[in-house]
């Protein structure tokens, strides 16, 4: 006998914390012990952490990109593509573009927007990595004034200055992407190298904060040898339409740029906020076992949810090292509450190691307790692409979509 009304979980957001939830409940429970449904903008994955390089024009856009209906059993999960617009908590309904959900369960793994400190100006012109558009907006936006320099009898060599704000995750790997690109799209459009300037600007007083300040000064001796230049401790006070505006020890100068691009922070979707759930930039500090304070029936997992690093009293950063373990233990909560019997599991955050990326063939970090650089940390980062990829879709994701150019 099958229950007559079976519960509905409702995932909304096929990120690393929403696919990992879904791929891993499809297996735990049979077609007739829930309704599973996940909700997504797109027909399709991308890999958050793969976008510096389609950004930069390293990687194309397609490779850091997946299908959701090759990673879901279609039997069990109903895949709805639409924008979610607000959760009725009251009701226990899901308001889309383009209908409603009801749910007895709900797992919010909406990702993350921009976070742009009210800094003025940052929305209207500056880019942000946030997505598959955006990396191939910044891309096609970067060849298109190299392209244009040599068409113009007046040259404007600050069509040729890209700014990065923010020299902490992404912006370094940007960085190293970038550093990579210059010298061929250089050759490409007939541009002197000396002519082409990148500049990072951060405001904290290093590039990489959190990271060992080895490894740390590995990173920005790198990417200076390939003509990076660093302005450390330095803010950015307004973005233009023809540039940044900085301030470091009361000196003010103005940065002309053709490009910039804002990789300086990111905050919790709206959307959470929107629907009245009480959070912090966006993020909800969830209990043990990542459901919302004060609701049963609702997880929160990846960049939507606040988790604290009890050893040094601060937030775990949102990776999706965290959200696919999150991803994994919601999954087994679901099972738990689907069936009604057992304990429900507390999520603790089991961190293997951080490496970030210098560009094709370098990078820096700790993997398994163990600092390293150079190929070595540039195998580590390729190894850690492809288990992202074998963990949701198996080998045969791996074989499609994986990084194998290993050294």
């Amino acid at each position: 006998m099958c229950p007559v009304n079976k519960p509905k979980v409702v995932v909304l957001g096929a990120g690393y914390g929403g696919l990992m939830t879904v791929t891993r409940l499809q297996k735990m429970v049979g077609v007739n012990e829930a309704e599973i449904t996940l909700v997504n903008k797109h027909d399709y994955h991308y890999e958050t952490t793969w976008l510096h390089e389609a950004s930069a024009g390293t990687l194309h856009h397609d490779r850091c990109r997946y299908q959701i209906k090759d990673v879901i059993d279609s039997s069990r999960v109903n895949f709805i593509q639409d924008t979610v617009k607000v959760i009725n908590r009251e009701e226990k309904k899901v308001v889309l573009e383009n209908g409603e959900l009801e749910y007895d369960y709900l797992v919010v793994s909406l990702g993350a927007h921009p976070e742009t400190f009210g800094i003025q100006g940052l929305k209207e012109y500056a880019f942000s990595i946030s997505n598959i558009n955006a990396a191939r907006q910044i891309r096609e936006h970067i060849e298109y004034q190299f392209a244009t320099y040599n068409t113009e009898e007046e040259k404007d060599d600050t069509r040729l200055t890209i700014v990065v704000g923010g020299a902490g995750f992404t912006g370094i790997e940007f960085l190293g992407e970038l550093a990579n690109r210059v010298p061929e799209l250089c050759r490409e459009y007939d541009i002197d190298h000396k002519k082409v300037r990148i500049i990072c600007v951060e405001a904290a007083p290093t590039a990489l904060p959190g990271f060992d300040p080895e490894l740390v000064e590995y990173a920005v001796d790198h990417l200076q040898r390939k003509g990076v230049e660093f302005k450390i401790g330095t803010a950015i006070k307004e973005c233009t339409e023809n540039g940044i505006v900085v301030a470091k020890d009361d000196q003010v100068e103005e940065i002309k740029a053709g490009t910039v691009v804002w990789a300086a922070g990111v905050r919790g979707n709206s959307i959470v906020e929107d629907s009245g759930f009480e959070a912090m930039r966006g993020r909800v500090k969830v209990e043990k076992d990542l459901r919302a304070p004060g609701h049963e029936d609702v997880f929160i997992i990846g960049d939507c949810s606040l988790i604290i690093n009890e050893e040094i009293n601060r937030p775990y950063p949102p990776t999706a090292q965290i959200a696919m373990q999150q991803g994994e233990v919601c999954a087994k909560n679901l099972a738990t509450l689907i069936r009604g019997k057992g304990e429900l599991v507390e999520f603790k955050p089991d961190i293997k190691g951080t490496v970030a990326s210098l560009g094709e063939d370098d990078a820096v970090g700790v993997a398994f307790g163990k600092k390293m650089v150079g190929t070595k940390a540039s195998f580590m980062k390729k190894m850690i692409d492809n288990r992202a990829l074998y963990m949701v879709g198996g080998t045969s994701l791996v074989m499609k979509k994986g990084k194998f150019k290993l050294f």
